[in-house]
């Protein structure tokens, strides 16, 4: 035919085309697989870890949906400080106490930092105090650690006011008359307005329709946060952007927070008194105005600086310590017998006359143990926040190259079987002596270490000590007739209970 008197003459059969075509390919795959496998592995000197796979690293062969645990039971096998790989990036996981010394405490500096989080990148400005580096994050931390001080965090001003909203609170819990309601949103709002007298300058009626806005926005974009839509986002960013799913909401949820927000400072504008500021904003408006008459270039200072600090704080401040209490009414509800011994303390110590103080705490020891323990068990932010090198980095002897994330898992610490008796049962007596007297424990550290530890831990710690002591001299709580408390935490940015109903009875006690 014409077509094969044409290939005689150019001399290539038309096979032969195919053999040469299909080389190529081939050889095009081999070359892809090799550099993929080269790119998967460790560089020399670093820690050990699973095999990671071409292009999905190591993603796959964890448990997204209890990555702590996962990374928990890794530890037994590559040890201490391990690594992973997480889409098309390497991450090394710190595991016990010393570990975490060694990393966050004794070379700290190096590990201040935190990564690049797509996920942040497309929701949200690059300010505030949690996810920012460098001077920015130094001037905003040391300012609201000075501002939140200064209206009263770790004093008894504040005090007034956590337990002037448990008077709201138990309003609420009477007015259930000891029916079966979920006290989610309820103890949210309560948390909530801690931190909003400190940074909006007053508390929110609980049916304030932008209070109760911005608290169902919060519960939800932190739920989406940490799911494993988000996780997957994170590793594999450029693929997910095209990936129908719930991590596409988190945009629209946290604009519509920070909006929200800005309504709010833009009032705080308005009726500004520089002589006499009333909370954070105010504080922080008076800080730009200054930065502004002294003429600093480049300021730190500034309006969008400012709608993110308030965001970093009215989160933090809201779901952490909420969390806590959420947990701590379910396991008073299974463990009967430790709720009725607080009880017993706290009517001895306080009676039922006045309300509990800080100065209370020495004298409760018991209800101290409760409370350290609620927190240990609870385990609410498993994995801490992530940490990226500045430079390189020995740890155990690894060489961590700069640029690598580095995750605290604080899981391995709160329940070392060295450390804790019975790690995975609530046990009081992990912060007890033999007298019964409180001890402090070193690897009691849920709120992490160094210097990017939780900024609001001392609110925290008088929030749950207060409103937990508060709940436990006034009511009771128990499960419905029939149910049984779930333990199993629904997995977000924190590990929160499932949603529960629970029944609160007030006490009556001579």
């Amino acid at each position: 035919s014409k077509y094969k008197h044409m290939d005689q003459l150019s001399g290539v059969s038309v096979p032969s085309l195919w053999l040469d075509s299909s080389s190529l390919l081939i050889f095009t795959l081999v070359f892809l697989v090799i550099a993929a496998c080269l790119r998967n592995r460790r560089p020399r000197n670093f820690p050990p870890g699973p095999l990671a796979l071409p292009l999905v690293g190591n993603v796959f062969s964890l448990d997204l949906r209890n990555a702590h645990r996962a990374m928990t039971e890794l530890a037994e096998t590559y040890g201490k400080v391990y690594s992973l790989k997480l889409g098309s990036t390497w991450t090394v996981v710190l595991n016990g106490l010393s570990t975490m010394q060694e990393a966050l405490l004794n070379k700290g500096d190096i590990l201040n930092d935190r990564p690049v989080i797509p996920l942040h990148v497309d929701a949200l400005p690059d300010f505030g105090i949690i996810f920012t580096n460098g001077h920015s994050w130094k001037e905003q931390r040391r300012f609201a650690l000075f501002t939140l001080k200064y209206f009263g965090v770790g004093k008894r001003s504040l005090e007034s006011s956590i337990l002037n909203e448990f008077i709201y609170l138990s309003k609420e819990f009477a007015n259930e008359k000891g029916k079966p309601f979920n006290p989610h949103y309820i103890i949210n709002k309560a948390v909530s307005n801690i931190i909003c007298s400190l940074v909006f300058g007053q508390r929110f009626d609980y049916c304030d329709e932008k209070f109760l806005k911005m608290t169902h926005l919060l519960d939800k974009g932190t739920q989406i946060e940490g799911s494993i839509w988000t996780q997957l986002y994170n590793a594999f960013p450029m693929l997910m952007k095209h990936f129908p799913g719930p991590h596409h909401t988190v945009r629209k949820t946290y604009s519509e927070i920070l909006k929200l927000l800005k309504t709010e400072i833009d009032q705080h504008k308005k009726d500004l008194d520089p002589s006499e500021p009333r909370d954070f904003i105010d504080c922080y408006l008076n800080e730009i105005q200054k930065m502004k008459k002294d003429g600093v270039v480049d300021s730190v200072f500034h309006e969008e600086n400012l709608v993110m600090c308030v965001f970093d704080l009215f989160g933090a401040g809201t779901e952490t310590t909420s969390t806590t209490l959420r947990w701590a009414l379910l396991y008073m509800a299974k463990y009967t017998e430790i709720q009725e011994k607080v009880q017993a303390e706290i009517d001895r110590v306080i009676g039922q006359s006045r309300q509990p103080s800080m100065e209370d705490r020495p004298k409760l020891p018991y209800t101290d143990a409760v409370i350290h323990e609620l927190q240990r068990i609870s385990n609410i932010v498993p994995l801490s926040l992530p940490h990226v090198t500045k430079r390189e980095v020995q740890l155990e002897g690894y060489k961590i190259p700069k640029g690598v994330t580095v995750i605290p898992n604080l899981t391995s610490v709160l329940f070392d079987k060295s450390t804790w008796e019975t790690p995975y049962t609530f046990n009081p007596g992990h912060f007890l002596n033999k007298e019964g007297k409180f001890v402090k424990q070193a690897a009691f550290i849920p709120f992490s270490l160094g210097k990017r530890a939780c900024l609001g831990e001392n609110l925290a710690r008088m929030e749950l000590f207060l409103f937990f002591t508060s709940f436990m001299q006034r009511f009771t709580f128990s499960m419905p007739p029939g149910m049984e408390p779930v333990f199993k935490p629904q997995v977000g940015v924190t590990l929160k209970p499932s949603e529960y109903e629970i029944c609160i009875t007030q006490r009556e006690v001579c």
